[in-house]
Protein backbone atom coordinates (compact mmCIF):
# COMPACT_ATOMS: atom_id res chain seq x y z
CA UNK A 1 0.00 0.00 0.00
CA UNK A 2 1.22 3.49 -0.83
CA UNK A 3 2.25 5.42 2.28
CA UNK A 4 3.01 9.10 2.39
CA UNK A 5 6.73 9.85 2.73
CA UNK A 6 7.30 12.55 5.31
CA UNK A 7 10.08 15.08 5.01
CA UNK A 8 13.11 14.96 7.26
CA UNK A 9 14.12 11.87 9.17
CA UNK A 10 10.64 10.74 10.16
CA UNK A 11 9.44 7.25 9.31
CA UNK A 12 6.79 6.91 6.61
CA UNK A 13 3.37 7.44 8.18
CA UNK A 14 -0.17 7.21 6.73
CA UNK A 15 -2.44 10.23 6.59
CA UNK A 16 -6.15 10.32 7.42
CA UNK A 17 -8.24 13.38 6.62
CA UNK A 18 -11.57 13.76 8.39
CA UNK A 19 -14.12 16.03 6.75
CA UNK A 20 -16.30 17.52 9.47
CA UNK A 21 -14.87 18.39 12.91
CA UNK A 22 -18.14 17.93 14.77
CA UNK A 23 -18.87 15.21 17.31
CA UNK A 24 -18.27 12.16 15.12
CA UNK A 25 -15.32 13.64 13.23
CA UNK A 26 -13.49 14.82 16.34
CA UNK A 27 -14.18 11.57 18.20
CA UNK A 28 -12.97 9.50 15.23
CA UNK A 29 -9.78 11.58 15.33
CA UNK A 30 -9.49 10.79 19.05
CA UNK A 31 -9.70 7.02 18.53
CA UNK A 32 -7.38 7.12 15.49
CA UNK A 33 -4.78 9.12 17.42
CA UNK A 34 -5.01 6.83 20.45
CA UNK A 35 -4.19 3.88 18.17
CA UNK A 36 -1.39 5.84 16.46
CA UNK A 37 -2.82 4.82 13.10
CA UNK A 38 -1.89 7.92 11.12
CA UNK A 39 -1.33 11.64 11.02
CA UNK A 40 -4.69 13.38 11.15
CA UNK A 41 -6.14 16.39 9.38
CA UNK A 42 -9.49 17.77 10.56
CA UNK A 43 -11.26 19.76 7.84
CA UNK A 44 -14.26 21.96 8.58
CA UNK A 45 -15.86 25.14 7.21
CA UNK A 46 -15.33 26.49 10.74
CA UNK A 47 -11.55 26.67 10.62
CA UNK A 48 -11.13 27.80 14.21
CA UNK A 49 -13.14 24.82 15.47
CA UNK A 50 -11.08 22.43 13.35
CA UNK A 51 -7.82 23.95 14.55
CA UNK A 52 -8.98 24.14 18.16
CA UNK A 53 -10.08 20.51 18.35
CA UNK A 54 -6.91 19.40 16.58
CA UNK A 55 -4.73 21.31 19.04
CA UNK A 56 -6.71 20.10 22.05
CA UNK A 57 -6.29 16.48 20.91
CA UNK A 58 -2.62 16.99 20.08
CA UNK A 59 -2.01 18.24 23.62
CA UNK A 60 -3.35 14.95 24.99
CA UNK A 61 -0.51 13.08 23.29
CA UNK A 62 2.06 13.49 26.07
CA UNK A 63 -0.43 12.09 28.60
CA UNK A 64 -1.81 9.18 26.60
CA UNK A 65 1.47 8.48 24.84
CA UNK A 66 0.48 8.76 21.20
CA UNK A 67 2.83 10.51 18.79
CA UNK A 68 1.11 11.63 15.58
CA UNK A 69 0.68 14.97 13.83
CA UNK A 70 -2.81 16.47 14.19
CA UNK A 71 -3.88 19.63 12.37
CA UNK A 72 -7.05 21.52 11.50
CA UNK A 73 -7.97 23.58 8.45
CA UNK A 74 -10.77 24.75 6.16
CA UNK A 75 -8.55 24.31 3.10
CA UNK A 76 -9.54 21.17 1.20
CA UNK A 77 -6.37 21.20 -0.87
CA UNK A 78 -4.48 20.08 2.23
CA UNK A 79 -6.09 16.63 2.08
CA UNK A 80 -3.66 15.86 -0.74
CA UNK A 81 -1.87 12.52 -0.31
CA UNK A 82 -4.41 11.23 2.20
CA UNK A 83 -4.50 7.45 2.43
CA UNK A 84 -8.01 7.57 3.88
CA UNK A 85 -10.64 10.32 3.83
CA UNK A 86 -13.54 10.10 6.28
CA UNK A 87 -16.73 11.96 5.38
CA UNK A 88 -18.69 12.97 8.48
CA UNK A 89 -19.79 16.46 7.38
CA UNK A 90 -23.50 17.17 7.55
CA UNK A 91 -26.34 17.95 9.89
CA UNK A 92 -26.59 15.48 12.81
CA UNK A 93 -29.82 13.82 13.86
CA UNK A 94 -31.79 15.40 16.70
CA UNK A 95 -34.63 14.04 18.90
CA UNK A 96 -37.77 13.45 16.85
CA UNK A 97 -35.82 13.20 13.58
CA UNK A 98 -35.13 10.09 11.57
CA UNK A 99 -32.08 9.73 9.35
CA UNK A 100 -34.16 10.44 6.25
CA UNK A 101 -35.06 13.92 7.57
CA UNK A 102 -31.47 14.92 6.87
CA UNK A 103 -31.71 14.09 3.18
CA UNK A 104 -31.85 17.46 1.43
CA UNK A 105 -29.13 19.35 3.29
CA UNK A 106 -26.77 16.40 3.61
CA UNK A 107 -27.12 15.48 -0.06
CA UNK A 108 -25.84 18.91 -1.06
CA UNK A 109 -22.99 18.71 1.46
CA UNK A 110 -22.02 15.22 0.30
CA UNK A 111 -22.02 16.32 -3.33
CA UNK A 112 -19.80 19.35 -2.71
CA UNK A 113 -17.39 17.57 -0.40
CA UNK A 114 -17.04 14.44 -2.54
CA UNK A 115 -16.12 16.52 -5.57
CA UNK A 116 -13.29 18.07 -3.56
CA UNK A 117 -12.15 14.68 -2.26
CA UNK A 118 -11.98 13.34 -5.81
CA UNK A 119 -10.02 16.42 -6.88
CA UNK A 120 -7.46 16.56 -4.09
CA UNK A 121 -7.21 12.94 -2.84
CA UNK A 122 -8.09 10.75 -5.84
CA UNK A 123 -6.06 7.78 -4.59
CA UNK A 124 -7.61 7.63 -1.13
CA UNK A 125 -10.06 5.21 0.44
CA UNK A 126 -13.34 6.89 1.33
CA UNK A 127 -15.25 6.04 4.51
CA UNK A 128 -18.72 7.61 4.58
CA UNK A 129 -20.52 8.32 7.86
CA UNK A 130 -22.91 11.15 6.92
CA UNK A 131 -26.60 10.22 7.27
CA UNK A 132 -28.69 8.87 5.69
CA UNK A 133 -25.55 6.85 5.04
CA UNK A 134 -27.21 4.26 2.78
CA UNK A 135 -27.88 7.00 0.23
CA UNK A 136 -24.83 9.17 0.92
CA UNK A 137 -22.33 6.37 0.35
CA UNK A 138 -23.95 5.62 -3.02
CA UNK A 139 -23.78 9.29 -4.03
CA UNK A 140 -20.16 9.52 -2.90
CA UNK A 141 -19.35 6.46 -5.03
CA UNK A 142 -21.04 7.87 -8.12
CA UNK A 143 -19.69 11.41 -7.74
CA UNK A 144 -16.13 10.43 -6.86
CA UNK A 145 -15.68 7.86 -9.60
CA UNK A 146 -13.70 5.76 -7.12
CA UNK A 147 -13.54 1.99 -7.53
CA UNK A 148 -16.19 0.15 -5.53
CA UNK A 149 -13.67 -1.47 -3.17
CA UNK A 150 -12.46 1.97 -2.07
CA UNK A 151 -15.82 3.41 -0.94
CA UNK A 152 -17.15 2.12 2.38
CA UNK A 153 -20.18 3.03 4.48
CA UNK A 154 -19.54 2.76 8.21
CA UNK A 155 -23.06 2.14 9.59
CA UNK A 156 -23.26 -1.66 9.66
CA UNK A 157 -20.20 -1.79 11.85
CA UNK A 158 -21.88 0.58 14.30
CA UNK A 159 -25.14 -1.39 14.31
CA UNK A 160 -23.28 -4.65 14.90
CA UNK A 161 -21.32 -3.06 17.74
CA UNK A 162 -24.55 -1.99 19.42
CA UNK A 163 -25.98 -5.51 19.04
CA UNK A 164 -22.82 -6.94 20.61
CA UNK A 165 -23.07 -4.50 23.50
CA UNK A 166 -26.69 -5.36 24.28
CA UNK A 167 -26.00 -9.12 24.07
CA UNK A 168 -23.08 -8.79 26.49
CA UNK A 169 -25.20 -6.77 28.91
CA UNK A 170 -28.04 -9.29 28.83
CA UNK A 171 -25.75 -12.26 29.44
CA UNK A 172 -23.37 -10.43 31.80
CA UNK A 173 -20.58 -11.59 29.50
CA UNK A 174 -17.47 -9.93 28.15
CA UNK A 175 -18.05 -8.01 24.91
CA UNK A 176 -14.75 -9.51 23.76
CA UNK A 177 -16.46 -12.90 23.55
CA UNK A 178 -19.48 -11.63 21.59
CA UNK A 179 -19.64 -11.85 17.81
CA UNK A 180 -22.75 -10.42 16.20
CA UNK A 181 -23.79 -9.24 12.77
CA UNK A 182 -26.32 -6.74 11.47
CA UNK A 183 -27.08 -6.37 7.75
CA UNK A 184 -29.41 -4.29 5.60
CA UNK A 185 -30.13 -0.58 5.75
CA UNK A 186 -29.06 1.73 8.57
CA UNK A 187 -32.67 2.26 9.65
CA UNK A 188 -35.47 0.55 11.54
CA UNK A 189 -35.37 -1.99 8.69
CA UNK A 190 -31.86 -3.20 9.61
CA UNK A 191 -31.52 -6.95 10.23
CA UNK A 192 -29.70 -8.10 13.36
CA UNK A 193 -29.03 -11.80 12.78
CA UNK A 194 -29.22 -13.84 16.02
CA UNK A 195 -28.61 -17.11 14.16
CA UNK A 196 -25.25 -15.76 12.96
CA UNK A 197 -24.30 -14.32 16.37
CA UNK A 198 -22.46 -16.10 19.14
CA UNK A 199 -20.88 -15.72 22.57
CA UNK A 200 -17.69 -17.67 23.17
CA UNK A 201 -18.50 -19.72 20.08
CA UNK A 202 -21.98 -20.65 21.35
CA UNK A 203 -24.81 -19.53 19.08
CA UNK A 204 -27.07 -16.92 20.64
CA UNK A 205 -30.32 -18.96 20.29
CA UNK A 206 -28.73 -21.59 22.56
CA UNK A 207 -28.11 -19.00 25.28
CA UNK A 208 -31.28 -16.92 25.34
CA UNK A 209 -35.00 -17.56 24.77
CA UNK A 210 -36.65 -16.10 21.71
CA UNK A 211 -38.44 -13.37 23.66
CA UNK A 212 -35.21 -11.94 25.05
CA UNK A 213 -33.49 -12.17 21.67
CA UNK A 214 -36.39 -10.34 20.02
CA UNK A 215 -36.06 -7.56 22.61
CA UNK A 216 -32.33 -7.24 21.88
CA UNK A 217 -33.06 -7.08 18.16
CA UNK A 218 -35.58 -4.27 18.64
CA UNK A 219 -33.26 -2.34 20.92
CA UNK A 220 -30.51 -2.61 18.30
CA UNK A 221 -32.79 -1.23 15.61
CA UNK A 222 -33.47 1.82 17.78
CA UNK A 223 -29.96 2.03 19.25
CA UNK A 224 -29.12 5.42 17.78
CA UNK A 225 -32.50 6.91 18.71
CA UNK A 226 -32.09 5.71 22.31
CA UNK A 227 -28.83 7.64 22.71
CA UNK A 228 -30.10 10.75 20.93
CA UNK A 229 -33.23 10.92 23.09
CA UNK A 230 -31.01 10.86 26.17
CA UNK A 231 -28.55 13.45 24.85
CA UNK A 232 -31.35 15.84 23.76
CA UNK A 233 -29.34 18.47 21.85
CA UNK A 234 -26.41 16.26 20.88
CA UNK A 235 -25.95 13.24 18.63
CA UNK A 236 -24.01 9.98 18.92
CA UNK A 237 -20.24 10.24 18.57
CA UNK A 238 -18.19 7.75 20.63
CA UNK A 239 -19.42 4.54 19.02
CA UNK A 240 -19.54 5.92 15.44
CA UNK A 241 -16.06 7.38 15.88
CA UNK A 242 -14.75 4.04 17.15
CA UNK A 243 -16.36 2.32 14.16
CA UNK A 244 -14.48 4.61 11.80
CA UNK A 245 -11.18 3.90 13.55
CA UNK A 246 -11.77 0.14 13.36
CA UNK A 247 -12.29 0.26 9.60
CA UNK A 248 -9.30 2.56 9.09
CA UNK A 249 -7.09 0.25 11.13
CA UNK A 250 -8.20 -2.78 9.11
CA UNK A 251 -7.18 -0.98 5.90
CA UNK A 252 -3.88 0.49 7.07
CA UNK A 253 -2.70 -2.68 8.85
CA UNK A 254 -4.13 -5.09 6.27
CA UNK A 255 -5.90 -6.93 9.09
CA UNK A 256 -8.44 -8.77 6.91
CA UNK A 257 -11.18 -8.01 9.42
CA UNK A 258 -14.68 -9.33 8.83
CA UNK A 259 -16.97 -6.37 9.54
CA UNK A 260 -20.45 -5.38 8.49
CA UNK A 261 -20.10 -2.37 6.20
CA UNK A 262 -22.08 -0.71 3.46
CA UNK A 263 -20.54 -2.18 0.32
CA UNK A 264 -21.42 -2.09 -3.35
CA UNK A 265 -23.22 -5.33 -4.11
CA UNK A 266 -24.13 -6.48 -7.60
CA UNK A 267 -24.73 -10.20 -7.97
CA UNK A 268 -24.07 -10.66 -4.26
CA UNK A 269 -27.34 -11.18 -2.40
CA UNK A 270 -29.06 -10.41 -5.77
CA UNK A 271 -28.85 -6.71 -4.93
CA UNK A 272 -28.03 -5.58 -8.49
CA UNK A 273 -26.03 -2.41 -7.99
CA UNK A 274 -26.66 -0.94 -4.57
CA UNK A 275 -24.73 -0.19 -1.38
CA UNK A 276 -25.99 -2.21 1.57
CA UNK A 277 -24.56 -3.37 4.88
CA UNK A 278 -23.24 -6.92 4.59
CA UNK A 279 -20.27 -8.77 6.10
CA UNK A 280 -17.07 -7.97 4.21
CA UNK A 281 -13.36 -8.63 4.49
CA UNK A 282 -11.47 -5.36 4.91
CA UNK A 283 -7.74 -5.12 4.32
CA UNK A 284 -5.08 -3.30 2.37
CA UNK A 285 -7.31 -3.07 -0.71
CA UNK A 286 -10.37 -1.84 1.14
CA UNK A 287 -13.34 -4.13 0.66
CA UNK A 288 -11.61 -7.27 -0.54
CA UNK A 289 -14.49 -9.73 -0.37
CA UNK A 290 -18.22 -9.76 0.27
CA UNK A 291 -19.36 -12.70 2.38
CA UNK A 292 -22.76 -14.11 1.43
CA UNK A 293 -24.59 -15.54 4.42
CA UNK A 294 -27.19 -18.26 4.19
CA UNK A 295 -30.39 -16.46 5.13
CA UNK A 296 -33.71 -18.01 6.08
CA UNK A 297 -36.70 -17.33 3.83
CA UNK A 298 -37.96 -14.74 6.35
CA UNK A 299 -34.55 -13.08 6.55
CA UNK A 300 -34.33 -12.94 2.76
CA UNK A 301 -37.72 -11.26 2.60
CA UNK A 302 -36.77 -8.72 5.28
CA UNK A 303 -33.43 -8.08 3.57
CA UNK A 304 -35.15 -7.42 0.24
CA UNK A 305 -37.47 -4.94 1.99
CA UNK A 306 -34.44 -3.26 3.53
CA UNK A 307 -32.73 -2.96 0.13
CA UNK A 308 -35.93 -1.56 -1.32
CA UNK A 309 -35.84 1.13 1.34
CA UNK A 310 -32.26 1.99 0.36
CA UNK A 311 -33.24 2.30 -3.31
CA UNK A 312 -36.03 4.68 -2.33
CA UNK A 313 -33.57 6.79 -0.34
CA UNK A 314 -31.15 6.91 -3.25
CA UNK A 315 -33.93 8.08 -5.56
CA UNK A 316 -34.86 10.85 -3.12
CA UNK A 317 -31.22 11.88 -2.78
CA UNK A 318 -30.72 12.07 -6.54
CA UNK A 319 -33.71 14.42 -6.79
CA UNK A 320 -31.93 16.77 -4.36
CA UNK A 321 -28.84 17.11 -6.54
Amino acid sequence: MRLRLLRGNKMPRPKISIIGAGGVGATAAHWIASKELADILLVDINEDMAKGKALDLLEAGPVIGFDVDINGTNDFSKIKDSDIVVLTAGMPRKPGMNREDLMQINTKITEEVTEKIAKYAPDSFLIVVTNPVDAMVYLAFKISGFKKNKVIGMAGNLDSTRFRTFIAEELDASVNDVNAIVIGSHSDLMLPLPGHSSVGGILLPELLPKGKIDALVERTKKGGKEVINLLKTLSTSYAPGAGVAEIAEAILKDKKRILSCSAYCDKEYDVNGCFVNVPVVIGNNGIEKIIELKLSSREKKDFEESVGHIRKLIGEAEKCL
